[in-house]
């Protein structure tokens, strides 16, 4: 099987934020949209269960971070934030060599609790919603 390009469409970079676990799961890319942050990454082999589609944990792990980060960097300086629960509907699906971006629409942070959702998608697609209830860290 031929080696799939994890290079990213034009406008992203690679995600800031590393860390062991992201090391080993990504490459995970991001850009400035309109709305805020996006994040996206390419669907590669080590992402894929034995039917050629990312594992629903892969994706979730994606909506975590668009949905967190975009969430801290809604204020100056960035709220530190903990996830306390997130929710993910899986209504379609990706493939190996698919780009899947992770955007998000609603974001609030308060003193105590942060509330945010978004969509992942592959092009026009929409393949999972997901929304998100964050701890303030103080």
């Amino acid at each position: 099987m031929n080696e799939i390009d994890a290079n990213p469409p034009t406008g992203f970079e690679p995600y800031g934020d590393r860390s062991p676990f992201l090391d080993r799961i990504g490459p995970l890319f991001q850009k400035d949209g309109v709305g805020g942050p996006v994040f996206g990454l390419r669907i590669l082999e080590h992402h894929a269960n034995r039917r050629g589609m990312p594992h629903g944990g892969l994706l979730v792990t994606v909506a975590d971070i668009a949905l967190g980060k975009t969430a801290a960097w809604s204020t100056a300086p960035a709220t530190p934030l903990l996830t306390a629960s997130i929710t993910v509907d899986f209504v379609g699906a990706a493939r190996l060599g698919d780009w899947v971006e992770a955007t998000t629409d609603f974001h609030r942070v308060g003193r105590e609790m942060a509330f945010t959702n978004c969509y992942l998608t592959v092009g026009e697609k929409r393949i999972a919603r997901a929304s998100a209830v964050f701890k303030v860290v103080n």
